[in-house]
């Protein structure tokens, strides 16, 4: 019985892509063609660095605008995005600092896939990472290699 239960969890995870503990992502409906994500399993939401937030409110819908230096050491490329504000939550960080953050909801593409997730915006400007990918968006979608890089991207890297 646990050899039958052991093929049916392999069977399971076997249709989940792999994706390593990095990867280039894209956020098409914020103008960011790509963008290096940290696959962060110990964080529970995905988390965008913007700096510039300015909530405004659109024929009735609470929306903010935020700027986004979407490579690392590179302030010179600057986007300015615009989404629809889904909530704003009190998320502690990996170091215990309890932050209120916006949350907006938008499309992410990661190994050929296009999922809504939500994403709470936050100044990485001295961070590794500009955007942390959480296990809230990953769950029952991937499978993380933690000793993988780019494993969906790498004809694609830069």
């Amino acid at each position: 019985m646990e050899a039958f239960n052991e093929i049916k969890l392999i069977k399971r995870i076997r249709k989940y892509p792999v994706i390593g503990w990095r990867e280039w992502v894209g956020l098409p409906e914020l103008g960011i063609a790509k963008i290096k994500a940290k696959i962060d399993t110990g964080a529970r939401t995905s988390a965008l660095h913007a700096f510039s937030l300015h909530p405004f409110i659109e024929q009735g819908k609470h929306k903010i605008s935020f700027d986004i230096h979407p490579f690392q050491h590179n302030t010179n490329n600057l986007i300015t995005c615009v989404a629809d504000i889904v909530d704003k939550r009190l998320v502690t960080d990996s170091g215990g600092h309890e932050e209120e953050r916006y949350v907006i909801k938008t499309p992410i593409i990661i190994a050929g896939q296009l999922l809504p997730i939500e994403i709470t915006l936050t100044e990485r400007e001295n961070m590794l990472f500009r955007m942390l990918l959480g296990r809230s968006a990953l769950r029952r979608k991937f499978i993380v290699n933690p000793a993988r890089s780019f494993i969906t991207t790498k004809k694609n890297r830069s």
